[in-house]
């Protein structure tokens, strides 16, 4: 396999460091998806954690390094993360987000204790922002996918589901800034070769995938989904580098088939979701045909998601 930035020495290293609460997450056939999606479904439950989402793995290994005050951009789930690994270890913490994120993942991340600063527009102004403070102040920046640690610590969910019997024939992950999906993916391809890594993203915020399909970095303008936790517009040249090596192929889905999957989770699963933890099932409920008499495995990522605003979605 071609160099990507993580060593598979630090991967599995990470699993002492990451505090248990956040390792061998549930995993699951779930039968009752399979008449509607016509092939057979295994869960990854990363929402079964004190931030209820994946996260805390790399944010684990980010804090057992810190050595003072840090900073981040969030857009919500990573400020959460942060916060509660740093309040562990006693270190303040300031996160920044956009104004418009979802305000029960602003309140979880002032209730565990960091500091919020707001900002007009979107995550990428967030990051803008957060670098600024660290120039300002001198103190660490916690960069997601740029830090190879939240990338590694993310990789740990593929040595569990490297672990499982029997073997998949596909993984299904939603792509955002990709620390996930590189991180997962590097571990399959070292491990599992056979299994196809499919990163799935929303249509309104498609610039990772158009980088990789394109092999260089593409920026958009504008974001148009619900599904804030892989919202941005401006991939890290790195990070892409890294999925160009590990990641099969990338898709991107419709506004109504992940608000579909996300009723189908509750539904026949009884998970109440967040809208980048229904990616996977998204990319099934488009394209049937591809995954049928097949077993898929999907990352449900996070389950931090706005009560109203997830009523009205799946009513």
């Amino acid at each position: 396999m071609a160099p990507t930035r993580f060593d598979m020495a630090r991967i599995r290293a990470a699993r002492e460091v990451i505090d248990p609460l956040f390792l061998d997450t549930p995993q699951y056939r779930c039968e009752a998806l399979e008449p509607e999606l016509r092939c057979a479904v295994t869960l990854k439950l990363e929402t079964a954690n004190p931030v209820r989402c994946f996260k805390g793995r790399g944010t684990e290994l980010v804090a057992s390094q810190l050595a003072g005050p840090a900073v981040c951009a969030s857009a919500g789930n990573l400020g959460q993360a942060l916060a509660w690994s740093a309040r562990r270890r006693g270190l303040k913490v300031t996160v920044v987000a956009s104004r418009s994120a979802p305000a029960a993942k602003l309140d979880r991340i002032r209730a565990l204790g960091a500091t919020l600063e707001l900002v007009d527009g979107d995550f990428d102004d967030a990051r803008e922002r957060a670098i600024a403070l660290a120039r300002q102040y001198g103190i660490r920046l916690v960069e997601d996918t740029l830090d190879v640690e939240t990338c590694e610590g993310a990789a740990t969910i593929g040595l569990e589901l490297v672990d499982s019997t029997p073997a998949f024939d596909a993984v299904l992950i939603g792509l955002g800034g990709g620390a996930m999906a590189a991180g997962v993916g590097h571990v399959l391809k070292e491990l599992a070769p056979g299994v196809e890594v499919i990163c799935v993203q929303p249509l309104g915020a498609p610039a990772m995938t158009l980088s990789w399909r394109e092999r260089r970095v593409v920026t958009t303008e504008a974001i148009d989904t619900i599904a804030d936790g892989v919202a941005g517009r401006c991939p890290l040249p790195v990070a892409l580098d890294d999925l160009l090596h590990v990641v099969d192929d990338a898709v991107l889905v419709e506004e109504a088939s992940i608000v579909a999957g996300m009723r189908l989770l509750f539904e026949q699963a009884g998970l109440v979701v967040e809208p980048s933890a229904a990616l996977g099932v998204a990319a099934i409920l488009e394209d049937p045909a591809r995954f049928a008499g097949r077993h898929v495995a999907t990352i449900v990522c996070g389950g931090n998601v706005d009560p109203d605003a997830y009523r009205r979605w799946t009513a």
